[in-house]
């Protein structure tokens, strides 16, 4: 029998989305999964999967019944000859990282959070950066679906494979994932260089940044001239590994990125005026360094500095153009932006609602500290990207609907096919998916 829990409110990391399930449960495995749905049908609940709450949109919420995976985790089985590694949807990244570096494997990419769960994290097209690297769905290579009657689906390329290129990203809108197959990779160590530019000249050098580098990424502080860039090379098997001292690290971090931002951003938050030349100074204390070590401790940071952010992929060929109408834009804004702007890229792919698909990416996300004022610039910055045919990342703030994202998406409609077949009563509808997919 799956793990009940009396009715609590359900609040997303951020503090942007709440809801109070009538029930929610916590499956360990595929059958209590199954129960659970089965459970929600009798009653005539729909039903959402809950992960980590670290989507920034109301995409898990529900006043039906909740699902939390979060004790349906762990490795189900690791094939180190294949790289093949079967893993429990509910399994935190930064959890995985950690067995997968026990057997001396990798997952190829990464994002820098790693709080996300697996499941979540695909469903929503979490990605890294890396101009040859698509997001994590493209290193799905199989993964089981408890579908709207309880029932269990295989999905592979070969196995299902409409229902395959449509669950690699799915919303959660199909079934609820209970395990995941991911290709992942002999264990490597990357060099990282960190270090402030001017903005002009990463603009100017950016596909030259872009494609000499496995990994590329850079912020920049909206009311500063420069930027802080990220370089990301793998080292040949075998280098010895450089990491940050312990002291180094935890001043970096722990103090400079995460205290003393923090406290910067709340003075900012209470003195509004205080913003623009607290972001400049951001941007002035900028500093290098450069260390080595295992793939996921360079990919993922550790944030607990609290924000909002929306995030849309463009075409890469439109980066440098949308970043200085930002910029532009930003003496017009009602209130000042005090979290800088992250800049990413990635590699076309074939995931039907994978915001790269069929198209190399750059990704744009901007921030805000939590609360302070962020709509007009979301507003701004969503008129910008859209103008290029920019996609919301699905779980991050936007304000597109499904008539817009049709036309974003050349598979949109067999997506919604797909969906249609599947769960034909909307079982794992919410207002959300109600609003970018369009009512079942």
């Amino acid at each position: 029998m799956h793990a009940r829990s009396a009715t609590a409110t359900w609040t997303n990391w951020a503090g942007t989305a709440s809801a109070r399930p009538r029930r929610t449960v916590r499956p360990r495995d595929v059958e209590e999964i199954a129960e659970a749905i089965r459970d929600a049908e009798r009653e005539g609940l729909t039903v959402r999967a809950v992960g980590s709450g670290h989507s920034f949109t109301s995409i898990a919420a529900t006043d039906g019944l909740a699902i939390d995976l979060a004790k349906c985790n762990g490795v189900v089985a690791a094939d180190t000859g294949t790289g093949l590694v079967t893993v429990r949807a509910g399994t935190p990244l930064h959890q995985l990282n950690s067995e997968l570096d026990r057997i001396g494997l990798a997952m190829t990419n990464l994002g820098d959070i790693d709080r996300q769960t697996v499941a979540g994290a695909i469903s929503t097209g979490t990605h890294g950066t890396g101009a040859r690297f698509g997001g994590l769905a493209t290193q799905v290579e199989a993964l089981e679906l408890v579908l709207a009657d309880g029932s269990t689906l295989r999905c592979s390329a070969e196995e299902n494979p409409d229902e395959f290129a449509a669950a690699r990203v799915g919303l959660g809108a199909l079934g609820v994932l209970s395990t995941v197959t991911l290709r992942c990779e002999p264990a490597y160590a990357l060099e990282a260089h960190e270090y402030p530019s001017p903005l002009e000249e990463v603009l100017e050098r950016f596909d030259e940044l872009a494609e000499g580098n496995d990994h590329f990424e850079f912020y920049w502080f909206p009311y500063g001239g420069k930027a802080l860039v990220k370089r990301n090379n793998r080292l040949p098997e075998g280098s010895e590994c450089t990491p940050l001292s312990p002291a180094r690290k935890y001043w970096e971090y722990r103090v400079m990125e995460n205290l003393a931002f923090g406290t910067l951003c709340r003075l900012g938050r209470a003195v509004p005026s205080l913003v623009r030349p607290l972001n400049r100074m951001s941007s002035e204390l900028l500093s290098a360094r450069s260390y080595s070590d295992r793939s996921h401790r360079v990919f993922a940071t550790d944030r607990q500095v609290r924000f909002v952010e929306s995030e849309y992929a463009v075409p890469r060929e439109a980066v440098c153009d949308v970043l200085r109408e930002l910029r532009s834009a930003l003496p017009g804004l009602e209130h000042p932006v005090m979290f800088p702007v992250e800049v990413r890229v990635a590699a076309a792919d074939d995931v039907w609602l994978s915001t790269a698909y069929g198209r190399d990416s750059a990704y744009i996300a901007v921030h805000q500290f939590v609360g302070m004022p962020y709509r007009h610039w979301f507003e701004v910055f969503e008129s910008v990207v859209s103008a290029v045919g920019g996609r919301p990342h699905w779980g991050k703030m936007h304000q597109l609907d499904a008539e817009i994202l049709t036309g974003r998406y050349p598979r949109f409609e067999d997506f919604r096919r797909v969906r249609a077949k599947l769960d034909p009563t909307g079982r794992f509808r919410n207002a959300y998916l109600d609003r970018v997919l369009g009512e079942i």
